[in-house]
């Protein structure tokens, strides 16, 4: 007679096997997955869309218009296709500077290309270009760049420091001839300046494009107005950058659209000088305001 304890390890022994041919079956060549590559996504622009300056971190990618993935730049993934697909890769930031609101930025230009994917290859893109899309509208640009036209951002009355421009070849520019410069010191502790022009709240998505370099920090807002009322309302403020330089894109939109009965706005910047430091020094440069 056969014991329990047998007859259980008979059963164990069945379920086992059975298991490893399961996995045996699901573990064929039809799993082993092809692989993409990606290193970068770069940008080029015409002297209308201003600077090429980005900072495209991530690559949103699908596969035959299904989602494959966000995926931090450089990357390799795999893809569970064989044989040619239409890739497509949507240039991806981080909104507002915060890692944890990544998104695909809707203004860049996805990269469409025709892939022919083989099981355990490495498919490798290296660095694409995007460009804006054709539907972009630049509302505000501003590089310091022509020195026969006034600043496009003035300094408000209660502001003591004021913007020059960078000397050529000066070390504190970031590309071409020239940045925007604002130095803080005992005297000049505050600094506020508001673009020249009031821009429409349009219907579409409003982003604000900059690079800047700060040891001080530096508040970036709106001023929205409406037929009577005004509403001053910052939207993020800018931590020091510890000497490097860095690209932001800041989304005005829900800001723009928090009063009801707001029709137009205004960018601001603002800071004061920091307790216990001889002076801050702010720059920045390509401003631009993007929407549809």
């Amino acid at each position: 007679m056969i014991s329990r304890t047998f007859f259980r390890c008979l059963v164990l022994l069945g379920f086992l096997l059975v298991m490893v041919s399961s996995c045996e079956k699901f573990s064929g060549s039809q799993t082993i997955p092809a692989y993409l590559s990606i290193d970068s996504v770069y940008l080029v622009t015409n002297t209308a869309q201003g600077s090429n300056s980005q900072h495209i971190t991530d690559a949103w990618v699908t596969v035959d218009n299904d989602f494959l993935g966000a995926f931090e730049l450089p990357a390799k993934f795999p893809v569970l296709k064989t044989g040619k697909h239409i890739v497509k890769i949507y240039p991806g930031i981080k909104k507002n500077g915060i890692a944890a609101t990544r998104i695909s930025y809707e203004y860049y230009t996805p990269v469409e290309r025709t892939l022919n994917f083989a099981s355990d290859s490495v498919t490798r893109m290296g660095n694409i270009k995007t460009t804006y899309l054709s539907t972009t509208k630049f509302t505000w640009l501003e590089d310091f760049e022509n020195e026969q036209v006034p600043f496009t951002l003035d300094t408000t009355t209660g502001s003591t420091a004021a913007i020059v421009r960078t000397m050529a070849g000066s070390r504190y520019t970031f590309e071409g001839m020239h940045s925007g410069m604002v130095v803080l010191d005992s005297v000049h502790d505050y600094f506020e300046c508001i673009t020249h022009n009031e821009f429409p709240i349009p219907s579409a998505a409003v982003f604000l494009e900059m690079n800047f370099k700060l040891s001080s920090s530096l508040t970036v807002g709106v001023f929205t107005y409406g037929t009577s009322t005004l509403y001053q309302t910052p939207v993020i403020t800018l931590s020091p950058t510890n000497g490097l330089w860095k690209k932001i894109y800041i989304d005005l939109s829900n800001t723009l659209n928090a009063y009801a009965g707001m029709t137009s706005y205004r960018v601001y910047l603002g800071t004061l000088k920091a307790a216990g430091v001889k002076h801050d020094t702010i720059l920045f440069d390509n401003f631009k305001l993007v929407t549809r």
